[in-house]
């Protein structure tokens, strides 16, 4: 029994969701005040079990995680000395840590996200509050426990055990180092895990707070008894204590994967109950433990319906944060409620909430244009007083939605450089990728640009344990054409992808062959590391086939392919592929000879063909000799077009519907093709003209746009500036020129294309 308790180091906390937050109570009296950034600690590894196991655990098995629970207290030593060296952290509560009001940067990672919970009395029924006022246990009454507990020591009745917790967790913050350290405490916990059979769910839930109060390690092995306990209680308690539960292992900073999993099976069965205080409260800890089954968020999101009219702006910002951080969509009509809720009165809105609604149109890929049309109102004012990491999430969110506001793209450029030092490797990554993306140089880039590679160099240690980061940054910075020679080295060389390939949980060759690709291109006088040939040709297949697909998919495509084939004389006259892998799109490429003809180079013309007699035979009719000596004539050209025409005058162009528009274009240049076909066949390879003009026929979309502009994102404006240095002249079939053409005749398309091919030419 002389064993002492030694507190293990805490982790230092730092959040990849962090921003400037809010210090008042209600959402509409927000100051603006900010924050830094926390991480959650690691999830404890114990194991997950289904319900009904954990409800059919024996007493037997209870009582051996009981006694080897107990032998690993016994079997911790520690000096006092420790105890001591870790006190500043094992207080939970940064808020005990005073922080400059005037520091942008500071954010504290337990309490500022839980800011909603002083919003209504009702939270108070199931949230834990450390702040409240208890009175202070004597430092001498509490020494007369602890010997009372050395006395009595096995015939401690239960009921005692919790009182004297209770009163315990009351001592003032400065002696609960001291009162870990006393072997009498750590038999007080003993004594607990022994006796734990008999504590109701009252008793437990007032010793888990205790605990809280007291700053137990969340790594504690004798945690493992207690929440084992409480996973058998789950059914035997109400919606408030187990949300009240939920919480106190939030605030102790420890997962508890299977208390959660019995949890959400009993929601599962009364989630109709929840008021709208459970609701939110609940969404916060599902954020926080980033583990849900998908079809309770769905049941919860008809709840939100249910109550929308009631949730004020901060709660708001909580479902988005829950929902975000718990990879759990919300449809696009919950979304826009959100957005119309947040912009009533946005000025009023924190800057955390107005983050965590952000994330959300950002995961739902939903641009709320009210919503983002009032944000570059307001935002230019309060990224000054935003945390780099509040910055990096607004900025992200912009390039995500594809919305270019110069106004916050300027804030945020003339804010960083002077606060560059607190930005994550993560921060730079995301901030270096968005301007990047939205194609977007700020009035003071050099100065902008400058701090950041230089703030890269700094934090290279980091960028080997996060390889995806580095290589974010250099694309970035290649779509803006900044190349620092000495960070490529090191991103291509072989140790370096070594360990992006091992290392990193995502898949990072595509990301690879686009560097190496554009340094190929775009810095002739490079003569660092370049990837391996395997590498390049496994990136590049891999790529084609994700492109291929895409294209083929799409109607409008494969009716341009098809129109240019019979406009220039057949497959042979155009051929779909990636003239720059890297790229990540494909082409149709045309070759002009000095005449301005085109040149039949396309020796892998087969699967047009086979495309096109796919068509023939959807239609239902096939090519007799008969039929073949009257298209090689000439005859019946004009009766076939048009009626063609005709018909597609009458509605729009659809591929599967009017596959007679396709039949009527085969038959009319049948005849076309076989000519040049044959005329391949007869030149040998050596007769063929060098190229005097390459065209690279690109059919865009809106996606490859900033949102309702035609100012072209980072990677397809470097794709064409890329193609213009090896001697392409691009043609660009746009989208709000392409798509209003199918529906007319196919004349009108023809013009159009010979148009945009032959004019780009000259």
């Amino acid at each position: 029994m002389a064993a002492t308790l030694k507190l293990l180091k805490p982790r230092v906390f730092c959040n990849p969701f962090a921003y400037a937050a809010t210090q008042s109570v209600a959402y509409w009296n927000v100051g603006s005040s900010t924050w830094r950034g926390r991480q959650d600690p690691p999830e404890h590894n114990s194991p997950c079990h289904p319900a009904k196991e954990v409800e059919n655990i024996c007493s037997t098995s209870s009582s051996r995680r009981i006694l080897t629970t107990t032998r690993a207290l016994l079997d911790l030593e520690f000096s006092k000395a420790s105890v001591s060296k870790t006190h500043p952290l094992q207080l939970s509560s940064p808020r005990t840590l005073k922080v400059d009001e005037d520091d942008v940067e500071a954010f504290d990672s337990l309490e500022d996200p839980r800011v909603f919970l002083q919003l209504r009395p009702e939270y108070q029924l199931h949230s834990y509050n450390r702040s409240e006022t208890c009175q202070v246990l004597p430092v001498s009454e509490g020494d007369l426990i602890l010997h009372s507990v050395t006395i009595l020591k096995k015939n401690l009745q239960p009921q005692i055990i919790v009182d004297y917790f209770c009163k315990l967790s009351s001592l003032p913050a400065e002696q609960h180092p001291d009162l870990l350290s006393k072997t009498s405490f750590v038999l007080l916990c003993q004594l607990s895990v022994k006796n734990i059979q008999f504590f109701t769910a009252p008793d437990l839930i007032s010793i888990l707070k205790a605990f809280v109060a007291l700053g137990i390690p969340h790594s504690h092995p004798m945690l493992d008894v207690y929440e084992t306990k409480f996973c058998h209680q789950v059914w035997q308690m109400n919606l408030d204590q187990l949300l009240l539960v939920a919480d106190l292992w939030r605030y102790m900073g420890r997962r508890v994967p299977r208390f959660l999993k019995i949890f959400f099976s009993y929601l599962n069965l009364h989630w109709k109950d929840l008021s709208l205080p459970q609701l939110i409260h609940l969404i916060y800890i599902i954020g926080e433990n980033r583990q849900v089954p998908q079809d309770l968020m769905q049941k919860l999101e008809s709840l939100i319906l249910k109550y929308i009219d009631l949730i004020n702006l901060e709660e708001v910002g909580t479902i988005c944060l829950g929902f975000f951080k718990s990879s759990s969509s919300l449809s696009e009509f919950v979304m826009r409620k959100i957005g119309d809720l947040a912009c009533e009165d946005m000025q009023h809105l924190s800057s955390h909430a107005l983050v965590n609604i952000l994330k959300m149109f950002r995961f739902t890929h939903m641009a709320h244009i009210h919503f983002m049309r009032r944000f570059g109102q307001i935002a230019p004012q309060r990224i000054p007083s935003l945390g780099v990491q509040g910055v990096m999430h607004l900025t992200l969110a912009c390039s995500a939605l594809r919305i270019l506001d110069e106004g916050v793209m300027n804030a945020v450029a003339a804010t960083l450089p002077p606060r560059v030092a607190h930005c994550r490797s993560k921060d730079v990554a995301k901030i270096l990728w968005s301007f990047g993306t939205l194609n977007y140089k700020p009035p003071n880039t050099e100065e902008f640009y400058s701090s950041l590679i230089n703030e890269i160099h700094r934090k290279m240690p980091e960028f080997n344990q996060y390889p995806e980061h580095l290589l974010t940054c250099l694309l970035g910075l290649a779509f803006s054409e900044y190349f620092p020679v000495e960070l490529i080295d090191f991103a291509l060389s072989p140790g370096f992808v070594r360990l992006a390939q091992e290392s990193s949980k995502f898949e990072l060759i595509k990301e690879l062959c686009t560097l190496d690709g554009t340094v190929g291109i775009e810095c002739p006088d490079y003569r660092g590391s370049r990837l391996s040939s395997d590498l390049q040709q496994e990136g590049s297949e891999m790529l084609w086939n994700l492109a291929r697909k895409d294209m083929t998919a799409k109607p409008e495509f494969l009716e341009a392919l098809f129109l240019l084939e019979s406009m220039l004389g057949g497959p042979l006259y155009i051929k779909h592929h990636m003239i720059l892998p890297h790229t990540r799109s494909s082409d149709l490429e045309v070759q002009l000879d000095v005449n301005m003809k085109p040149l039949p180079f396309n020796t892998e013309a087969k699967p047009t063909e086979d495309v096109a007699k796919l068509r023939l035979k959807h239609v239902g009719l096939s090519l007799t000799d008969d039929l073949m000596n009257q298209l090689l004539k000439g005859k019946s050209r004009r009766r076939f077009q048009g009626g063609i025409e005709t018909e597609i005058g009458q509605q729009p162009m659809e591929l599967e519907k009017n596959a007679a528009i396709h039949l009527g274009d085969s038959l009319c240049d049948k005849a076309d093709r076989l000519g040049a076909m044959e005329m391949a066949g007869l030149c040998p390879p050596a007769c063929l003209q060098t190229p005097r003009v390459k065209l690279a026929v690109q059919l865009t979309n809106k996606n490859q746009y900033c949102y309702g502009s035609r100012h072209l994102l980072g990677l397809h404006n470097m794709k064409r500036r890329q193609l213009v240095r090896l001697g392409y002249r691009v043609v660009e079939l746009s989208h709000w020129e392409w798509l209003p053409l199918l529906k007319r005749t196919r004349s009108e398309k023809l013009a159009f294309l010979h148009e945009k091919v032959f004019t780009s030419a000259l």
